[in-house]
């Protein structure tokens, strides 16, 4: 069955266009079934478990401030956890890798565990915190040598140990002898296994983790008796392949001899198995080129990113049918950048929830300016970015600013308008709802330069919710987009088919000055992601606004390129010398 429902009518029944076991059709049936349909494959949309998921997990946890991100930084060798003298810095659950002797492991970064505390935050982080320890294989509980033992300390050592999993105490920022016979006094939380650390330098960390790499058994080696099977039996295939054309090698030898016996002439000798024939058909395929972008990519990464507070988390949480990033009414609650895979249609998506992008002055804790870099440096690693409006607010021009960022950078771009329903159907001010085209046409009026990218309407919120309500539907849309998206942003045009389109350009119609025309003797696609473009032309000289716009609106018009930017680069034909 098609995974796409289209319903014609809000009434007790619904059209659903099937197709199965080659079967093209309309269907009608209960908006019972088909709410049961769209819950399944709600929930199909889930987070996949990749090669990493196979590794097993550590844990690090520890109440606020104790140097729980920077031990993360330092077995991960990274900086994905920011660090910072404020606590409580670290919010969403960070995963990570490492190695050590050989074997992997993953490891994941909490927010400080408060136990009992009753404001919104520290529960929201306390709820994330316990579904690592419920994931995790083995704990590590950091707390801090120069600070002394309290209550809190003791309520979180009996959650960890009634877990019944292996836990580890690292005493961290042990930095000298005296600190290290200081660490001794942690004995008293019950915990056997006691290690003095430093992770800021680097102290201590082998021990840690040779006790854990010993606590978790390395799992059996498999006998790949399958695996054995499949490939004898295709070496045995292969064999007999090789034979049977060794012997039609030998009887077309044979044939060709005694037709050059009796006609008296030598025949052509038929291509044997792995020559190339002559023929169109038979040219050799186009060479990938990793340096052009041009590769087998396994996972499509996209960015998430927006103001603050334009609901961010809440499209993650849709999008991939958990809870993974926490979500509050309070401005500035992402911080770390938090990312989940999903798979759709057999495409492998990793979606990376950005802390909210502002103005240098709008930032005033060090953790709120590191959380605004590394939502950049995202941007820039990611192949499409959502950029999410609030309907209620209007385009700003922080939000033309933000699609500056990813326009420049060669990121494609998908526009979503997120909070739909407050302007519509959920509107409490008495107003008339908002008109879907008035709107975008003053969202393209104000984003001129990403008239390319599409935009899609629509309520992170319902999508949140299971069933059959309309913001189920408009993520899928969402999701085809970005797969649609990503599939033009990797898109090639052969330099044939792009002659071709030159000659049937009337460049006479760009509204160029005559000092800036230019005449194009070809031109060809250099690179893809973005796609790029090289013009050999009559002079070397920077590209005309509004030449650059035509021919970018043609190559739209020919070829598509849906939803990512195209680059343009300008090189002179050489002239021989003396002329």
């Amino acid at each position: 069955m098609t995974r796409e429902l289209n319903v014609k009518a809000p009434n007790s029944t619904t059209s659903v266009a099937v197709s199965y076991n080659g079967y093209n059709g309309i269907c009608t049936v209960s908006n019972e079934f088909v709410g049961f349909l769209l819950s399944k494959y709600h929930k199909s949309v889930v987070p996949v478990k990749s090669r990493a998921g196979a590794l097993p997990l550590v844990a690090i946890v520890g109440r606020p401030n104790v140097g729980k991100s920077t031990l993360f930084n330092r077995l991960t060798k990274s900086r994905r956890s920011i660090v910072g003298d404020e606590p409580g810095i670290t919010r969403d659950r960070i995963y990570g890798e490492y190695e050590w002797m050989g074997r992997e492991f993953r490891v994941v970064d909490t927010g400080g565990i408060v136990p009992d505390d009753p404001e919104l935050m520290a529960a929201e982080i306390y709820a994330q915190a316990k579904v690592a320890l419920e994931e995790a294989d083995a704990l590590v509980l950091v707390v801090d040598a120069r600070t002394e033992l309290a209550s809190p300390d003791y309520d979180l050592v009996r959650l960890l140990i009634r877990g019944g999993k292996p836990l580890f105490l690292a005493v961290n920022k042990v930095e000298g002898e005296a600190m290290a016979l200081a660490a001794e006094n942690f004995r008293q939380l019950g915990i056997r296994e006691v290690y003095p650390i430093s992770s800021e330098h680097g102290l201590g960390i082998g021990d840690l983790v040779e006790a854990i790499s010993e606590a978790i058994p390395a799992p059996p080696e498999k006998v790949p008796v399958e695996e054995e099977i499949l490939a004898a039996e295709e070496a045995e295939a292969g064999a007999e392949a090789e034979k049977a054309r060794i012997d039609a090698q030998e009887a077309a030898d044979a044939q060709a001899e005694e037709a050059e016996i009796s006609e008296g002439g030598p025949v052509p000798p038929e291509p044997t198995a792995g020559e190339p024939k002559n023929g169109p058909e038979d040219e050799p395929l186009h060479q990938l080129h990793p340096t052009h972008g041009e590769y087998e990519q396994y996972e499509t990464s996209v960015a998430i990113i927006g103001r603050p507070n334009v609901g961010k988390s809440t499209l993650l949480n849709a999008l991939t049918g958990t809870s993974r990033a926490i979500v509050s009414p309070v401005a500035g609650t992402t911080r770390d950048a938090v990312d989940e895979v999903v798979e759709f249609e057999g495409s492998q998506l990793r979606f990376v929830d950005t802390a909210g992008i502002r103005r240098k002055s709008k930032t005033h804790l060090m953790a709120e300016k590191l959380s605004v870099v590394m939502a950049r440096r995202h941007l820039e690693a990611a192949d499409v970015a959502l950029l999410v409006l609030d309907a209620t607010e209007g385009v700003t021009a922080a939000d033309a600013t933000i699609g500056g960022y990813a326009h420049e950078s060669g990121r494609s771009v998908i526009i979503v308008v997120n909070k739909w329903d407050a302007v519509t159907t959920g509107r409490t001010d008495g107003k008339p709802p908002a008109d879907r085209e008035i709107f975008e046409q003053q969202l393209r009026s104000v984003l001129k330069y990403l008239s390319y990218a599409p935009v899609v309407f629509l309520s992170a919120l319902e999508g949140t919710e299971e069933g059959t309500g309309p913001g189920t539907k408009k993520m899928l849309r969402l999701l085809h987009e970005v797969v649609a998206v990503a599939a033009e942003r990797r898109k090639r045009v052969s330099t044939g088919q792009m002659n071709r389109f030159l000659d049937k350009i009337d460049f006479q119609r760009a509204s160029v000055p005559m000092a800036k025309r230019i005449r194009i003797f070809y031109m060809t696609q250099a690179a893809v992601a973005p796609p790029t473009f090289v013009l050999f032309t009559d002079r070397e000289i920077k590209l005309h606004f509004s030449f650059e716009r035509f021919l970018e609106n043609q190559i739209r018009a020919a070829f598509g390129f849906k939803g990512t930017p195209i680059w343009f680069k300008v090189k002179a034909r050489n002239e021989k010398k003396g002329e």
